[in-house]
């Protein structure tokens, strides 16, 4: 009897060893389904991001080259320019396009150095008012800007930079100004850019300090969810404020120590 009830035992205890063993392999297979899903999709998204770059470019240059030949061929200069700033605008979109393909934005991949925020600034602004075409911003950037240097990617920067100063002039009209301002805080040091244009719907362009919101990436553009991506990998965020009729304001924050006063 007692051999009886140890070998009854002993089936028990295989049983559950079974069970248990039944259960970790149905785990690691769905553990291992999913892997494979999440890298289907990546692969997915890293191909689309190519195929967009690739068709951006190409627009943007067969656009570039029509907006050549009708300011040197046809003369019509002031035309030809609005089309050359579209045109460069498309391949700024291609070649942000490029680098999500090929994963640039990761932090891992910053080349962080010191450096003054002014110039950096101005030649964002040149970039953008070069997109824009024949119209005209007046940028007003605060003189206390000339005083500071921050720590970061030069190129990411610029383009966030790029990215936000370009929906504002978007969204004004001729001669419409746009202030550019930075703001530190203990918390905080935050590139402010204040429009008085049209305002973005608030569902769209509402503050996105909400980790993971896909959708509201969708209704920021393509454009600005780069930019707040490049400002993240930073360790910043981006948040935009707009009201209807009334105008927008847009900070681009990063963490305190990446932004001071030029001793």
């Amino acid at each position: 009897m007692m051999i009886d009830a140890a070998h009854a035992t002993l089936a028990i205890l295989a049983f559950a060893g079974g069970l248990a063993a039944f259960g970790a392999v149905t785990r690691a297979s769905r553990l291992a389904a999913e892997l494979t899903t999440q890298r289907a999709l990546a692969e997915n998204r890293r191909r689309s991001f190519g195929l967009l770059s690739r068709d951006l470019n190409s627009m943007g240059l067969a656009l570039l080259g029509r907006a050549q030949l009708m300011g040197t061929q046809l003369g019509v200069e002031e035309a030809g320019r609005a089309f050359e700033g579209e045109a460069r605008h498309l391949l700024a979109l291609a070649d942000a396009a490029a680098e999500e393909a090929g994963g640039a934005v990761p932090a891992r991949g910053l080349q962080e150095e010191r450096f003054p925020l002014a110039p950096i600034l101005r030649e964002a602004v040149a970039i953008a008012s070069a997109q824009l075409g024949p119209g005209k911003r007046h940028w007003r950037i605060s003189p206390a800007i000339e005083n500071l240097a921050v720590t970061a990617d030069r190129r990411a920067l610029r383009g966030a930079l790029v990215q936000v100063l370009g929906r504002s002039a978007r969204a004004t009209g001729e001669a419409d100004v746009i202030e550019i301002r930075a703001d530190l805080r203990p918390h905080a040091a935050s590139i402010i850019i204040e429009d008085e244009g049209v305002g973005l719907a608030i569902e769209d362009l509402a503050p996105i300090a909400q980790d993971g919101g896909a959708d509201r990436s969708r209704g920021m553009g393509f454009g600005l969810s780069l930019a707040r991506s490049l400002l993240r990998a930073h360790g910043g965020e981006l948040v935009i404020e707009a009201a209807p009729g009334i105008g927008a304001r847009a900070f681009l924050s990063l963490p305190p120590e990446r932004m001071a006063a030029v001793a």
